[in-house]
């Protein structure tokens, strides 16, 4: 693309002050010339909003009344973004690095048919490790795969590559497309409304794709712990919803007993490690997605 456009970078923060704060001066610290950074705060009840407006008075700050979940909260930013005319929106976690180079080099590989574009994210720990290239669909039980998470990097991966899935950790999404697609779908409170997202944007005619030179860092799992009750209880809930909306036709009878065999393989795992709690957890949030139109 020619010239700089222009760039609203949305973080979304709940809680975790410091992580927010090293991610907002990792972010200040990209050459690209043309973002500004905007916090979109779901109801934060630490020193998130004080220290952001205290370290960064030039950050724009929309604090939400309560927490709504990471659909509404991205939703916000891509909001303004419509409405202040930018021409990407770059939603990003809380708890990341990146490259100076990374939204230019994210920019640089848009090109008309390109809807969605994200970095290679490592983990933050695991410099080298990978944690998401963006996945690729499973053509009858539309479950990710091919990740290649937890592979070390190598060098394998030089030029863009197009993808099925990314994950909503980062992504530069073209303001014009929303109008077409609409933003994220709120019936997700946490997790899958990523990946909901990409298959609207592919079914109106756009690619998805993975920038290996656009490089970042993720504290993974920092704000919903694997094993923990609000984890557990969403990812079981979003998926019924997921699945609910895009299985079709003959694919809905193979869904159906593949996710019934992922579930009762979930409860033997939760019982065997005497996780009572995660097993009621579990089990609610699927009766609870079953409840949403």
């Amino acid at each position: 693309m020619y010239g700089s456009p222009h760039v609203q970078i949305v973080i979304l923060s709940y809680n975790q002050c410091e992580d927010t704060l090293r991610t907002l001066d990792s972010l200040s610290r990209m050459t690209y010339p043309n973002f500004e950074l905007i916090v979109v705060d779901n109801n934060s009840t630490d020193l998130t909003i004080k220290a952001v407006q205290s370290k960064y008075p030039n950050v724009i700050l929309l604090v939400q009344s309560t927490n709504k979940g990471f659909a509404a909260g991205a939703n916000v930013g891509l909001q303004r973004g419509i409405e202040t005319k930018a021409d990407f929106v770059l939603i990003i976690n809380n708890d990341v690095l990146v490259t100076p180079s990374m939204l230019t080099s994210l920019i640089e590989s848009v090109t008309p048919d390109v809807g969605i574009v994200a970095p290679l994210i490592y983990y933050m720990d695991d410099p080298k490790r990978i944690w998401s290239k963006g996945f690729l669909k499973h053509p009858l039980l539309l479950e990710p795969r091919g990740n290649a998470r937890g592979q070390i990097d190598h060098g394998q991966w030089i030029t863009p590559f197009n993808v099925d899935y990314l994950l909503g950790c980062a992504l530069l999404i073209r303001v014009s497309l929303l109008k077409e697609v609409g933003l994220f779908d709120e019936r997700f409170f946490f997790y899958y409304e990523d990946l909901d997202f990409s298959l609207r944007i592919q079914q109106k005619g756009y690619r998805l794709l993975t920038v290996p030179q656009a490089k970042m860092w993720h504290k993974v799992a920092s704000s919903a712990p694997v094993g923990s009750s609000f984890r557990t209880y969403h990812m079981a809930r979003s998926s019924i919803i997921f699945f609910r909306t895009h299985a079709k036709g003959f694919q809905r009878l193979a869904v159906l007993i593949f996710r019934f065999g992922s579930a009762v393989k979930s409860s033997c795992i939760f019982l065997m490690g005497k996780r009572l709690d995660l097993l009621q957890n579990y089990w609610k949030g699927i009766w609870d997605g079953w409840q949403i139109i």
